[in-house]
This record gives C-alpha cells, structure tokens and sequence, in this order.
C-alpha cells in the first residue's frame, strides 16, 4: 500500500542521515514478510506517491546495511523489497516468488534484473517465468537468501546486521 512505501521510505531515510544508527532489518508484521501489491489497485486510477521500484533503489544505495527478515511470504513487490536488501535470513518454512506472471504480469520493480545478478540466469529465469514458489531451503541453495533459521527470523536478522 502507499502508507507502507511511505513508511518505509520515511524509515530508510531517517536511518542514512543518523548517525547513531549503523543498520537497518526489514521485516513485515503477522508472520509474513510481503505479499506484494493488491493487484486490484492496478485498475485504479494513478495514484501520486511513492514508487516501489523507487523505494527499493533507496534500500540497495543505502551506506548502511540493510537486512530482510523474510517469514511466512516474500511474493512479487515483496520479493523484489528482499532483493534490494544487502542481506537476507528467511525462516525455514517462509516462501519466496513473483507469481504475478502466472496472471500475465511481469514484476515491475527490476526484480527481473537483481534476482539473475543475485542467482544466476538459468535459476532466475525458472523463477520469473512460472511464478512458483520458492522454499527457504531451495532458496539458500540458490543463493537468494544467506542464511535460513528455524527460530526468530527477526532476532537473527538484527545479529546478523550487527554483525556486518
């Protein structure tokens, strides 16, 4: 929604001009990390705001390391969000894609370019062009998450991000 993007525009920005701050950790609320857009606010009328692509170039620019903290789902925008990230932890059982192709839409905030810089092309193209759903498993084999926990996602992502 635009009050997320701008929440997390807010954030980021608030994070790079303090000082006292020296990471970031993405994560989302209830369990699940994205689900990605509504797709029903695709046939609305352009709305003015903040662009997911545009919010997600602030997260990869950031001096700061930013860390996702990917449970549950991590689905089209919210993928692309994750893909941003400097670094990604996922719980064990959270799942990762862009499935908006399987209703004829290609994601639409570079997710296309950074998941084959990140895993390679042969990988990335399975998973933009059928849309499945990827395990946090196979998604640590393929190198697009960096660690995978079985306990707290959130905790282990704010280790980590003290860590770098």
């Amino acid at each position: 929604s635009l009050t997320v993007l701008q929440a997390l525009e807010d954030g980021l920005k608030s994070a790079d001009a303090d000082p006292s701050v020296k990471a970031v950790m993405i994560c989302g609320e209830n369990g699940k990390f994205s689900a990605g857009a509504d797709i029903r606010g695709f046939s609305s009328p352009k709305r003015h705001g903040t662009a997911l692509g545009s919010i997600i170039s602030l997260i990869e620019r950031s001096e700061k390391p930013v860390v996702a903290a990917i449970e549950g789902v991590a689905l089209g925008g919210g993928l692309e969000v994750a893909l941003g990230c400097h670094y990604r932890i996922a719980h064990v059982k959270a799942q990762m894609g862009l499935p908006e192709v399987t209703i004829g839409l290609l994601p639409g905030a570079e997710g296309t370019q950074r998941l084959p810089r990140l895993i390679g092309v042969p990988a990335a193209l399975d998973i933009i062009t059928t849309g499945r759903h990827i395990p946090a498993t196979e998604a640590l084999k393929l190198g697009l998450v960096d660690e995978v926990v079985e306990e707290n996602t959130v905790e282990a992502a704010i280790h980590l991000a003290n860590k770098v």
